[in-house]
């Protein structure tokens, strides 16, 4: 379980998130909705220990994320899928690559490896495509990468920060129905947006950012 108590975060005099406090419970699917730096991607950077808070405890699984020290931090990381809008591939890397760069980073045996990658090229509808450069991927292919990507180490939590902001409206279609079958799986996902239509398209609870609280 993912809870947020009191949870205040600033930039300079500036409250990003003031006294925020939520919960989000095991195989929900949540959208995290507000306009464009209202703190969405500041919750998701608190989440991976990335930013720490000015004040309040972030806990995940009775484990308070920003007292962890860098290797306990570290392990809790491969521990959670994240997927972003800049897809973040590696250009020089196939589409197998770069997926089991994702394993190679944690040492992983190459058995492994080579066992893990296609089932989750074929989970995301890739594994057609796994000697491709991302240079000749479509945009919604990007991100079929990316989300392969976070999926290799069968997280717990999927965190997708804006995950269709590049995307025409048939690839919006696309990753959302994906998002939908991984849910249905049993995947607990902390998606965020700010565009209606794609809010619009997504089960689940909402949490709405204003003015630095969720609400």
């Amino acid at each position: 379980m993912i809870a947020f108590h009191n949870v205040t975060k600033k930039f300079g005099s500036h409250a990003v998130l003031d006294e925020a406090n939520f919960e989000i419970f095991p195989n929900e699917m949540v959208v995290l909705n507000g306009a464009s730096g209202a703190g969405k991607s500041t919750v998701v950077a608190l989440l991976m220990g990335a930013e720490k808070p000015n004040a309040g405890t972030v806990e995940v699984d009775d484990m308070i994320v920003n007292d962890m020290d860098p290797n306990t931090l570290q392990l809790y990381r491969r521990k959670i899928g994240v997927v972003y809008q800049d897809y973040k591939l590696l250009p020089n890397k196939t589409v197998f690559e770069n997926v089991a760069f994702a394993m190679e980073v944690c040492e992983e045996p190459l058995d492994l490896i080579n066992k893990r990658v296609p089932e989750v090229l074929d989970k995301v509808g890739l594994l057609d495509k796994q000697d491709r450069f991302p240079n000749e991927l479509s945009g919604g292919e990007k991100q079929r990468v990316a989300i392969a990507r976070a999926l290799v180490h069968d997280p717990r939590l999927l965190i997708a920060d804006e995950p269709t902001g590049n995307l025409d409206e048939a690839n919006v279609h696309g990753i959302v129905n994906l998002f939908k079958k991984l849910h249905a799986e049993g995947a607990t996902i902390l998606l965020t947006t700010h565009d209606p239509f794609v809010h619009g398209l997504l089960p689940g609870r909402t949490l709405n950012v204003e003015k630095g609280k969720i609400v």
